[in-house]
């Protein structure tokens, strides 16, 4: 039986780390499931294993992606309940040593790409006064990150822009939430270069996607503005909100280069 209210979601990013295990969670419990990627063959995959899955393949780093997924999104004849931005990636280094187009591809998918998708979910969900939006930030959001300069900087903006549509929804029975996860073991190291987090932070620094994807959910469900999981996180986020913005900087650049 379904546990969820929705009867349909879309999630991007969903062929691997918290996309994959959050399109097939929600396709185990019966909700009817568009995963978004580029890579085809993992869609697939998803696909292969329930009976409603429905594979659409687009890079969001182009317009052409991002106009597939808005053009899905909008469609009344087959309405998406739950929508989940969750395709991102971050750059690890020194700013000025890294590659200023790979830093602009952060932007637009991190950024510009989440912010169009946002648009078309709340434009398709308002008028019919029922929705959920789910937008994967990061506890790298809540204070500067030396050497994760950029991706820091990207979820800064993911958390405050969901935070502001959250209110801007208030009252039209729409669900807006940031996940904001920490250290969670995913595809996300390899690809932003930082690997050696594995060796570098104990275990109990640790959530699994599984944590990630449950209580981002219980969260959306439950109308909250935003989504930490894991005590740890929790504890974490409060204690910055008290601490001064010069030694958030100088403890987060320490962290970095240890």
């Amino acid at each position: 039986m379904n546990r969820y209210p929705f009867a349909s979601a879309l999630v991007t990013g969903a062929s691997s780390g918290i996309g994959e295990v959050m399109a097939r969670e929600l396709a185990a419990a019966g909700v009817a499931v568009v995963v978004v990627a580029r890579r085809a063959d993992r869609l697939q995959a998803i696909a292969d294993d329930f009976d409603d899955v429905e594979v659409l393949v687009a890079d969001l780093l182009t317009k052409k992606g991002q106009r597939a997924v808005v053009a899905r999104i909008a469609d009344v004849q087959h309405p998406v309940d739950l929508v989940v931005n969750n395709a991102g990636f971050g750059s690890n280094g020194d700013f000025v040593q890294l590659d200023p187009d790979r830093l602009a591809h952060e932007v637009e998918l991190n950024v510009a790409a989440l912010t169009r998708l946002s648009h078309a979910a709340l434009t398709a969900m308002i008028p019919r006064g029922r929705g959920w939006l789910l937008n994967v930030s990061s506890v790298a959001s809540f204070q500067p990150a030396p050497r994760l300069a950029v991706y820091a900087a990207t979820k800064a903006y993911v958390t405050s822009l969901t935070e502001s549509l959250h209110e801007e929804a208030r009252g039209t029975g729409v669900h807006v939430t940031a996940l904001c996860p920490g250290l969670t073991k995913t595809e996300f190291q390899r690809v932003s270069n930082t690997e050696q987090y594995a060796d570098s932070f104990p275990g109990f620094a640790w959530t699994s996607p599984d944590q990630v994807v449950r209580t981002g959910l219980a969260d959306v469900i439950a109308d909250r503005a935003l989504s930490v999981p894991g005590v740890q996180y929790k504890a974490m986020s409060t204690a910055v909100n008290m601490t001064p913005r010069w030694l958030r900087r100088r403890v987060s650049g320490l962290v970095q280069r240890s």
